[in-house]
């Protein structure tokens, strides 16, 4: 990990910086003082480009501050209450030194109050991790690192801060997601000081948000994974926790348990993101879950370790996994499809499956480029057996591309108002001659809507046949 050890405000480009330095220079001009600080400071720290800035604003009161940036900008005041301000028009949070007490369980159990003269030591002490604590002034360049947080960062360590980084369990998981993105080991007093934490009282919008950037922002997953399992919260998601111990075949897995085979496989997904984060969400998630159905299906079958029928009760679990996370309903088929569906890639290849099979699959997995993806990680993530080559996959992708199906099912070419046009009544028969259709449509028997046509008077006996 290369870190600079003075980072530079021109990491932000020059639309971006040009806000920030406005910002910057209005707030001086009325007598306070804005820094750059958190994840904006480590990344210009790390030569990466931040995608937005925090600035935290010292000397100015929360309603002087409001004047001063309503001259220059639209904002938004929604997070005033918790003294943050957003520029609407930029990706720019502007936020005043605060003091908190805790007042209840949870990530939201505080009472906030904005105190723009707190000194800036004690303001960083109430940042979660060291390498987040570090304030840069983009108008002089001046930094101010009073918890040595570069140094940890070049050293690769995630530190907390304080004594107050227990009164947020959040920030456990947010440890999860940087010691996977910025390949960090947690310090031991850190793992101690979660390890007596819990998640009471967490939103589970807020622990998906955490998952969500431990699957879409790149680095190593496992590092996550292990970070989770060294404070004690792996317990906390028990479909998860139930790998670790789960004995696989060696002649297939001498990596290991399925624990140690998701872990690979989560890092070998990580390095082939595409960079859409909806895409790598879904994707990524089949992958943590894909195998969850092993614990309960694990047995020895002539002197060997088998697992069958372990994406079918893979999908139940990744389901009820999945809706303690999140309420959306589409995610989490779209998920439990692939998890269900991860082993038939392999099976189709050494079958050389028909047009049919391989449509057939496209309506059970939804789409058979994410599916790809997940088996291509299950393959890939058994070293060292594991190449860089997934032939199954190369070979399912080219014959989904010539079939049309490779990032969803065919369309239906007969449709309700085919039926109609037959002069059929609609009723509850309809449904299962459409199915009956779109079946035919699978296997091959009908090509376009003129053959759909003629199959749908076939079935319905209105060519007297």
């Amino acid at each position: 990990m290369v870190v600079s050890r003075h980072p530079q405000a021109d990491k932000l480009g020059p639309a971006l910086g040009g806000a920030v330095r406005e910002v910057c220079f209005r707030v001086a001009a009325a007598g306070g003082r804005a820094w750059l600080v958190g994840g904006t400071v480590r990344d210009c720290a790390l030569g990466l480009v931040p995608g937005d800035a925090d600035l935290e604003v010292f000397g100015l009161e929360p309603d002087r501050l409001v004047e001063v940036l309503a001259e220059g900008f639209a904002l938004d005041l929604v997070g005033r209450s918790f003294g943050i301000l957003k520029l609407k028009d930029w990706p720019v949070d502007v936020g005043l030194p605060r003091r908190e007490s805790k007042t209840g369980p949870g990530h939201r159990g505080f009472a906030v109050a904005s105190d723009p003269q707190l000194p800036l030591p004690v303001a960083a002490a109430r940042r979660d991790f060291t390498i987040n604590a570090v304030y840069l002034d983009p108008l002089t360049g001046e930094v101010a690192d009073p918890w040595r947080g570069l140094d940890d960062l070049e050293a690769g360590v995630l530190r907390h801060t304080s004594e107050a980084f227990g009164e947020d369990p959040l920030r456990v998981l947010r440890g999860m997601q940087l010691a996977s993105r910025y390949a960090l080991t947690p310090d031991h007093l850190t793992v101690a000081v979660c390890r007596a934490m819990t998640p009471e009282g967490l939103a589970h919008e807020r622990v998906f948000g955490e998952w969500e950037k431990l699957l879409t922002l790149g680095g190593q997953p496992s590092r996550g994974l292990g970070f989770l399992e060294d404070t004690g919260w792996l317990a906390y998601f028990p479909e998860l926790d139930a790998l670790r111990g789960c004995p696989q075949d060696p002649h297939w897995h001498p990596e290991g348990d399925v624990w140690t085979h998701t872990r690979h496989c989560l890092d070998v997904f990580a390095s082939e993101l595409t960079g859409d984060r909806r895409e790598d969400l879904v994707v990524g998630l089949a992958v943590l879950c894909h195998d969850l159905g092993k614990p309960g299906t694990t047995a020895e079958v002539d002197g060997r370790l088998r697992a069958f029928g372990h994406e079918g009760l893979g999908g139940g679990l990744t389901r009820a996994f999945l809706a303690r996370l999140t309420a959306s309903a589409a995610l989490v088929e779209q998920v439990v499809s692939l998890v269900h569906e991860h082993t038939r890639p392999v099976a189709l290849h050494k079958s050389g499956a028909s047009a049919a099979a391989i449509r057939r699959l496209s309506v059970r997995a939804g789409r058979i480029d994410r599916l790809v993806r997940v088996a291509r990680a299950d393959a890939l993530g058994r070293p060292p057996l594991a190449s860089r080559e997934f032939p199954a996959g190369d070979w399912l992708l080219e014959r989904a591309r010539e079939l049309g199906v490779e990032s969803g099912p065919p369309a239906p070419l007969v449709l309700g108002r085919h039926l109609i046009a037959l002069g059929l009544e609609p009723g509850p028969q309809f449904g299962e001659w459409l199915d009956r259709c779109y079946a035919a449509q699978l296997d091959g028997r009908i090509t376009n809507e003129e053959d759909g046509q003629a199959f749908a008077a076939r079935l319905t006996g209105i060519d007297g046949t």
